[in-house]
């Protein structure tokens, strides 16, 4: 990793006309502000299909797209819909509510469909035809999964009836010939968003611009993924899970998190050569530049909590087998350019698995300042092999952390620490990671506008209003652009 900079923004974040942002004009305008502000990188959350709460973490699906994130103009200009079919309500501008957003722009996917179906051949089904097939391996179950999902009003698959619950082959068969078009809906939604996802990469690549891609390590129980390899997963005979993840007590919570998420049977992942984690980061890989593997901490150990337990208190560490799956992974794909989250309670043998693969660790200088000059967030002490962040999407923005620090020492210890007076926060968080030893410095664009804890976009351990932010288009000023430029090339990046 070469010294540099980006910005951390995920894109239903951007602005538009649409409730919330997506892969069109809006994105290769931020692109043109991370070029203008000398940035050579833009880090997303995962891209996958969201299910429970709208969180990105929690996918219906490790491979398939979230389709609200396809920009509906291109159906404009593709001959599927009418200028007037894009007439929107009034949304907000500076929130995303999902409950409104949904139903409108899947009503828009569903009325292209419709006309791509009754319209003549033409060069956009042979890419269709193309994506399906070279796709089929994960995009067939995927299609079926959603469309049963669809006629179970939306129910968890392990509640639908037990003979597609359990996956018999006559009543799997039955399904694709009874939903047929419901399947073929859904590829084609898979196949706009991916079309549209590489157009905006190959456009920032231009730019001189990488994409950072961000891996949960964990699927939700509710996904295809799960539904289709039951055998990966620690789950009972009902397909409900024995144990599931999270973290105990830590900065976020006093009971932990409980995220709730099945854990893998590693035993059966090794016996099958790790095929399917193969897949998964081969895939993964394809659409962006850099991988951060959240959660890293858990190829060493995971937080196994028993199922039904109300917190994250009663769990313990089992150990994992991070060191054969990246050594697996490492054979079948090359180099792999992965940053390790190793934030939280880190051991020993998660910074020995970190550091025998080479890859770059992550600090945090919102956890720099609450104990003393040994901790590891300051940026003293930071290697170069590091990648820091002002705070990431858990976090707080800067401005809204500083404003809510009720410890006056740690105040005052950031105060001197940066030799800073604290009416721009953000701007000495800035120059503090861009002036560090780190290789990179990832910064979220809340800070880089100076927002308050008004444009947090998560607060762990939350059920509501999390993934929600928007900002204005007007925010991204020429002005904020050459500052962020001067201060780049002033600290090398």
């Amino acid at each position: 990793m070469t010294r540099s900079s980006g910005i951390l923004l995920h894109p239903t974040s951007l602005p538009g006309n649409f409730g919330l942002g997506d892969f069109g004009d809006e994105g290769r305008a931020f692109v043109d502000f991370l070029s203008a502000g000398g940035q050579k990188l833009w880090q997303v959350l995962p891209l996958s299909a969201t299910g429970y709460g709208d969180s990105p973490y929690q996918s219906l699906s490790a491979f398939a797209g979230n389709t609200l994130l396809i920009d509906p103009r291109q159906f404009v200009s593709d001959g599927l819909l009418n200028p007037k079919d894009l007439a929107a309500p009034p949304f907000s501008s500076d929130r995303v509510v999902f409950e409104q957003v949904r139903p409108f722009k899947e009503n828009l996917l569903t009325q292209a469909y419709e006309s791509f179906k009754q319209g003549p051949a033409s060069i956009l089904h042979n890419e269709l035809r193309e994506f399906c097939a070279q796709s089929a391996w994960w995009l067939d179950e995927y299609a079926l999964f959603r469309a049963l999902k669809e006629v179970n009003d939306g129910r968890a698959w392990s509640d639908w009836d037990r003979e597609l619950a359990e996956r018999q082959p006559a009543a799997l068969a039955n399904a694709r010939a009874q939903l047929q078009d419901q399947i073929a809906a859904q590829q084609f939604f898979q196949f706009y968003f991916f079309r549209q996802w590489r157009a905006l990469r190959d456009y920032s690549h231009a730019r001189g611009v990488m994409i950072v891609g961000d891996v949960s390590i964990f699927v939700a129980h509710d996904s295809a993924d799960v539904w289709a390899h039951r055998e990966y997963f620690k789950l009972d005979e009902r397909g409900h899970p024995t144990e599931v993840a999270g973290v105990p007590p830590d900065y976020f919570s006093g009971t932990g998190q409980l995220w709730g998420n099945p854990l893998y049977d590693w035993n059966q992942m090794e016996a099958d050569g790790f095929s399917w984690w193969i897949d998964r980061v081969r895939f993964a890989l394809a659409q962006f530049d850099l991988l951060r593997i959240d959660h890293f901490r858990g190829f060493a150990a995971c937080w196994e909590i028993p199922a039904g337990e109300p917190t994250a208190q009663n769990g313990q560490w089992v150990p994992a087998p991070g060191r054969k799956l990246f050594s697996a992974l490492g054979a079948a794909l090359g180099e792999l350019p992965i940053v390790a989250e190793n934030l939280g309670v880190i051991t020993p043998d998660v910074e020995s698995l970190r550091e025998a693969f080479g890859f770059p660790g992550m600090r945090v200088l919102q956890f720099a300042f609450d104990s003393d000059t040994a901790n590891v967030h300051l940026p003293h002490n930071y290697t170069q092999d590091t990648v820091v962040y002002t705070g990431t999407h858990d976090n707080d923005t800067t401005a809204g952390w500083f404003a809510g620090l009720a410890d006056d020492k740690t105040r005052e210890f950031c105060l001197r620490y940066l030799n800073c007076d604290g009416r721009e926060i953000h701007r000495d968080f800035i120059r503090a990671a861009m002036a560090s030893v780190a290789g990179t410095a990832i910064v979220q664009l809340q800070d880089v506008l100076g927002l308050g804890h008004e444009a947090r976009m998560n607060l762990p351990a939350s059920e509501s209003g999390n993934w929600a932010w928007r900002f204005r288009a007007e925010l991204l000023t020429d002005e904020i652009a050459a500052k962020l430029k001067r201060l780049t090339v002033l600290h090398g990046r």
